[in-house]
């Protein structure tokens, strides 16, 4: 039996939020825009999440044509224990009409004052009245991931949003664990938003295929191996 899937409880006062205020400007034929938040519509669904109470922030300036390109840093490495990360990405964004439209791009993943190769991601998607579908193909030094997301943004009864993401993972070196090897394993997550009283709200769930001791070789998006799930509530100071 798989162990009931725990509670975790994350509040968070912090200007660095979801949702937190982006600075926009020009910067000739680009606009600029500078906040603590991926401002890109995949990007920001399919990069590495930030740790909580991390310092984070980033650029990104986009074209007339479609064209962007910036950088994030999830962790800025002053924190302890917080190693400096820095996300860069270029990519194309165009609509096909007022409800349908596609991006692709890719990021790459760099961590300047750590001795780890860096990797590289690719990703598109398509928006579609409003909500967004996207894939994303990386190769992590240790694994290779493909992960499938969506935000049903544009359809959310009783204001609830909904976001779901599925990845598998290809280990390029199988993990010893009690009685075998595991060489592939996947995780998912749900998360449902809905803003209250100017704080944002967040339900999500997670889980993986490994349990026991062979989440013993898990390395996944999700913070815990076996199922769990975190309320997380975030109130933005500016």
């Amino acid at each position: 039996m798989r162990p009931f899937p725990c509670l975790l409880f994350v509040s968070l006062l912090s200007g660095a939020t979801a949702h937190a205020q982006v600075f926009q400007g020009e910067l000739g034929d680009f606009d600029l825009k500078l906040g603590t938040t991926p401002s890109r519509s995949m990007a920001q669904g399919l990069v590495k999440p930030a740790a909580v109470g991390s310092f984070h922030g980033g650029l990104d300036l986009s074209h007339d044509s479609g064209v962007y390109f910036g950088q994030y840093a999830p962790s800025m490495g002053i924190s302890p224990g917080k190693n400096l990360e820095i996300d860069s990405y270029v990519g194309f964004k165009q609509p096909f009409d007022q409800v349908l439209g596609y991006e692709v791009g890719m990021i790459h993943y760099s961590y300047p004052r750590v001795d780890t190769l860096d990797s590289q991601e690719l990703f598109g998607g398509l928006t579609l009245l409003g909500s967004r579908f996207g894939i994303a193909l990386s190769n992590d030094p240790d694994k290779q991931n493909n992960t499938l997301f969506a935000d049903l943004t544009g359809n959310q009864p009783f204001g609830i949003g909904v976001s779901m993401k599925y990845t598998t993972h290809q280990l390029n070196t199988p993990a010893a664990v009690d009685g075998g090897y595991i060489s592939s394993f996947t995780d998912w997550s749900v998360k449902l938003s809905r803003p209250f009283m100017g704080v944002d709200l967040d339900l999500i769930y997670s889980d993986s295929s490994l349990s026991g001791s062979d989440c013993s070789a898990y390395s996944g998006h999700n913070s815990e191996c076996d199922g769990l799930v975190t309320l997380k509530a975030v109130r933005t100071l500016y």
